[in-house]
């Protein structure tokens, strides 16, 4: 039809033309309303799931909008400020995964330029440190690569910083006068200590429970057991305590030995020891015994070769 021409009657559609069912419109137009109200609902429910996200990590969504792409120039201006901003890209990345559909989180990455690896980064540091953001940690680090270097650390050592400022060796003093490749080595020697104090706990632990199910077992025996029965399953027990000894307990010993030397580390490893030493001393009291470590009566060490038959 042309500009200024008076339209036919066959250019007007008839919509009592009875060959329209109405019906079938009607129906129609329902059907459109009805997926037009889903699609809504899961758009505020999508919505809502963004929001929660960044209530939980403490974000600020930009203009409290959940696009994904003002989202996404969030966390580009804040790549472009000071590390202290490091958590804040942290949250935005959290949030952004959460806004994205399925599959175009690692899209958005490309165009940040940010690889997959250091996006988890980010989120673990947000994660970890999102309520430590008045932290002296934080300000300690000072730096995004110092962040990354001390996601190692466990709430529990964090918390030891913030409270007494160290954690083993590691002082929060230290931390903000190190570089990067100093503090990796520091956190890496109190992992490895922490390791190490670990499996001597462990092996302890698991030993006592060995030692105190042999007790029981030694406890059920009927009265009129042998003597030589009692003392078989005492010398077991006694080998296993030595086998804790010589075997965990020493090598445990050996692998803080090895470690560089710091302040206090003697003093631990001599710990360790002395208790072992203070309980052996508290059993040979408890029962009025002989000091037989150095004992120079041979035929008292042939009576212990014996019991040990």
């Amino acid at each position: 039809m042309t500009a200024g021409r008076k339209p036919k009657a066959a250019d007007v559609i008839d919509m009592t033309d009875g060959g329209l069912d109405s019906g079938m419109v009607d129906g129609a137009m329902e059907h459109m309303r009805a997926e037009g109200q889903a699609l809504a609902l899961a758009q505020q429910r999508h919505e809502q799931a963004v929001r929660t996200v960044a209530t939980q990590l403490g974000y600020q969504l930009p203009a409290d909008c959940t696009d994904p792409d003002l989202i996404q120039r969030d966390i580009s201006a804040n790549m472009r400020r000071s590390v202290e901003a490091c958590l804040e890209v942290g949250r935005g990345l959290r949030v952004l995964k959460e806004a994205c559909e399925h599959g175009n989180f690692v899209a958005r990455l490309d165009v940040l330029g940010i690889e997959d690896r250091v996006a988890r980064r980010f989120m673990q540091s947000a994660t970890k440190f999102t309520n430590r953001a008045t932290s002296p940690v934080l300000a300690a680090a000072g730096s995004q690569s110092k962040l990354f270097e001390m996601l190692v650390l466990d709430d529990e050592q964090l918390e030891e910083l913030e409270l007494t400022g160290q954690t083993g060796d590691l002082k929060l003093d230290d931390i903000a006068t190190m570089s990067v490749k100093e503090l990796r080595a520091a956190l890496r020697e109190t992992r490895e200590e922490k390791t190490a104090v670990e499996k001597v706990l462990s092996d302890k632990n698991a030993a006592m429970d060995k030692l105190r199910a042999q007790v029981k077992r030694i406890e059920k025996l009927p009265p009129d057991e042998t003597l030589a029965n009692l003392q078989r399953e005492a010398t077991s027990i006694t080998n296993d305590a030595l086998g804790a000894i010589r075997g965990g307990v020493r090598q445990a010993l050996i692998a803080l030995n090895a470690a560089p030397d710091a302040p206090g580390k003697a003093i631990f490893m001599a710990g360790l020891i002395g208790q072992l030493q203070a309980d052996l001393n508290g059993l040979r009291e408890e029962f009025n015994l002989p000091d037989v470590s150095n004992a120079a009566e041979q035929q008292l060490a042939s009576e212990v070769a014996q019991w040990a038959q």
